[in-house]
């Protein structure tokens, strides 16, 4: 005969951030949850982030540093749930860390630490964690969520999903979230590769050849723009500035790139006033790579020294230089992705609870939720925040 089901008070389905710490939090306040992971190991994604040090926060945290069809939605359970309180857990466990910059947090050792200390969180709870287990069925009937997984079944009256998305297939990342989300009613925002390298056309082979060169520049896309550092690679564009524009671009959209973001206007016929037998290459190495400022002034094709150039061809080669138009033909998809943009749609889920409004104790949070971060530990933050705000709520 079948065994009966174990009762649970909550099911978690994904042991990585938002679910681990769903799980600990839920389970500190009593309640009894069995959290579920098809991979040998829980947060196999966090082992690998940063380095294998993990950006485990960012301290400028804000709501507008989210990308969400309704951008408002985050703003709730990032103000409840801070970077500094996910600092003062990580400083509680003894976690030595640093700022590396822009507000980001890393492990001074091993991203495995932030790890240990959601399992040791997950402990104190009484948390139940079964991982290489996959999920067979999900089911809901009489109030309760229903779960068949390859060790037997358990049921619930809530059931977390916090599986992620399809970013970084190698760890074992897919889009079940959206399937368990469809069966439940919930819309899906389209899911797309984003903090992701950009590919670029044949016809910019010249730039492809520049493959290692990185410089410092300000990338933009539409109206968000990025100062940090670009990365040419052998297929296109890489690098923090790269893979920050790469979430708001959209196929058939261009990205600017200001390679003299520290140039005011006119340095160029300055430059040419104050050496006019210097040629354009030579004073373009004084701010990029030699390779680099070779590459541009080919491009440009202003040949010769600077004094036999018009003003307006040199002030043409500094608007040129200070948005430089690419046509990337794509990007390197969801295997070299770090998250994945878009997912359950927002508007079908409580902001303050994570639970949808229509389908009683079923809540989503993490990367499974339309809403994507900068790069730079943000979406870690989220992870934190959401998984908080559902296990208050359980």
């Amino acid at each position: 005969m079948p065994t009966e089901p174990q009762t649970y008070d909550a099911i978690i389905l994904g042991a990585g951030a938002a679910g681990l710490m769903c799980a600990a939090i839920a389970g500190q306040r009593g309640k009894r949850v069995l959290l579920i992971d098809h991979a040998p190991e829980p947060g196999r994604k966090i082992v690998i982030s940063g380095g294998g040090r993990c950006n485990f926060t960012n301290l400028h945290t804000a709501p507008d540093r989210y990308l969400s069809e309704n951008p408002h939605f985050a703003r709730s359970a990032l103000s409840r749930y801070t970077a500094q309180d996910f600092l003062e857990l990580v400083e509680r466990h003894g976690i030595a860390w640093h700022e590396k910059t822009l507000g980001q947090l890393f492990c001074d050792g091993s991203a495995k630490q932030i790890v240990a200390m959601l399992l040791d969180e997950c402990d104190r709870g009484g948390v139940t964690l079964r991982c290489d287990t996959g999920v067979h069925s999900v089911e809901h009937a009489d109030g309760q969520y229903a779960v068949t997984f390859s060790e037997g079944r358990a049921k619930a009256a809530a059931l977390v999903i916090a599986t992620g998305g399809p970013s970084i297939p190698k760890m074992g990342a897919t889009g079940y979230a959206y399937d368990l989300a469809r069966q439940f009613g919930l819309k899906v925002v389209q899911p797309r590769p984003a903090l992701v390298p950009l590919k670029l056309p044949a016809q910019e082979a010249l730039f492809r050849e520049l493959s290692g060169v990185s410089t410092s520049v300000v990338a933009k896309c539409g109206k968000a723009a990025f100062a940090e550092a670009a990365l040419f690679t052998h297929r296109g564009l890489s690098g923090p500035a790269i893979l920050q524009v790469s979430s708001y671009w959209r196929h058939g959209e261009q990205v600017e790139i200001d390679f003299v973001p520290d140039r005011s206007g006119g340095w160029l016929r300055q430059a040419k006033r104050d050496r006019p037998r210097g040629s354009l290459r030579r004073v373009l190495e004084e701010a990029l790579p030699a390779r680099l400022a070779e590459a541009l002034a080919q491009r440009i094709g202003t040949s010769g020294e600077l004094g036999a150039q018009t003003d307006k061809a040199l002030a043409a080669a500094e608007a040129q230089l200070s948005a430089w138009p690419f046509a990337p033909d794509g990007s390197e998809g969801y295997a070299k992705a770090e998250v994945t943009a878009g997912g359950i749609d927002t508007r079908g889920l409580s902001s303050k609870t994570m639970e949808a409004t229509k389908m009683p104790g079923l809540y989503v949070i993490g990367e499974a939720v339309d809403v994507t971060g900068w790069l730079g530990g943000y979406n870690f933050q989220w992870a934190w925040a959401s998984g908080v705000a559902a296990a208050q709520a359980l």
